[in-house]
């Protein structure tokens, strides 16, 4: 389940029912059996809460925990629904009001809500679904924080070719091979040649395993979220897309707007005026690696911020 995509690649993300990027895990019961909307104007979802939801992987359940905790800080009830599901499922829960809040990645948001729509920078995004999300639905600030597609090169194929951009490796790609997921060829092939003149000597279907083939070298460049752990792990560099090929998938609450109040919408963009792609790669980093419970991180990162 992860996260995806740039212009291109984002218009099959709805069809697909991905929710955004991390990793799987399982969903257990049913987290949906509060369906009714909340009075107008209250602090709260159905039941007298404030219902966060999340898509059922690692990152959504940590930033859900995050917008969870730090209300709970200031004095709003709050029950919690993780590992949810898909968007489709997600999205229709929040509009109905069944849940009052989901952290979401604001491209595949839009890409979701309008398949057509070609909007790319964080800005210009922002300003579309504040015009075609239905009038249930409401995002506040986005965080500087993006999860998002990147090719990606080990720090020694950098050196060694002097690659700081994708555009810097249209001199070299005929001779490289580049690792993604199988879907990925499809989709991007034309689109990078398009935009940025590259040419692979081979496209490999490499999957969740792409951040290790670049480390043993079975690949040259390789598809890998910008909050992957292993982006760190084993010293990969994501080059800059300088022509905006992948859209923008900053972190955004999505609300049902009669479900929130000032405290919430004050509490979470204190939450994503604080919020970073680093400090996101870290706290992932103590889940993926050091297997720290989300809720635990969350808390912790919240208290050193201030939030809670």
């Amino acid at each position: 389940m992860r996260r995806t995509y740039g212009i291109a690649g984002v218009l099959l993300s709805a069809m697909l029912a991905l929710t955004a990027c991390g990793g799987g895990g399982s969903t257990g019961g049913n987290p949906l059996d509060t369906t009714s909307a909340a009075p107008s104007g209250s602090a709260s979802g159905a039941g007298g809460k404030a219902i966060v939801g999340s898509f059922d992987f690692d990152e959504s359940v940590l930033l859900a925990s995050i917008y969870a905790q730090a209300l709970e800080a200031k004095g709003v009830q709050v029950e919690e629904k993780p590992r949810i599901g898909s968007r489709e499922v997600v999205y229709d829960q929040v509009k109905s009001g069944g849940l009052t809040i989901v952290p979401e990645y604001n491209g595949n948001l839009l890409a979701f809500v309008d398949i057509k729509d070609t909007s790319v920078t964080t800005d210009e995004v922002n300003a579309a679904l504040k015009q075609k999300l239905p009038a249930e639905l409401e995002v506040l600030d986005s965080s500087p924080a993006e999860d998002k597609d990147s090719l990606s090169v080990t720090k020694d194929t950098q050196a060694k070719h002097s690659l700081n951009t994708i555009e810097d490796l249209a001199k070299v790609s005929k001779d490289m091979v580049l690792g993604a997921p199988p879907e990925f060829k499809k989709r991007w092939e034309s689109r990078f040649k398009e935009v940025y003149g590259l040419e692979f000597k081979e496209w490999k279907p490499t999957g969740p395993t792409t951040a290790d083939a670049l480390k043993d070298g079975s690949i040259q460049v390789g598809n890998v979220f910008t909050t992957d752990p292993k982006m760190t792990t084993n010293d990969l560099v994501p080059l800059e897309d300088t022509k905006n090929i992948f859209a923008a998938q900053n972190v955004t609450p999505l609300l049902h707007k009669a479900s929130a109040d000032d405290t919430i919408r004050t509490t979470l963009n204190g939450i994503s005026a604080k919020l970073t792609t680093d400090s996101l790669l870290q706290m992932m980093q103590k889940i993926s690696v050091n297997k720290d419970e989300p809720a635990t991180v969350a808390k912790e990162w919240l208290t050193g911020n201030g939030l809670a």
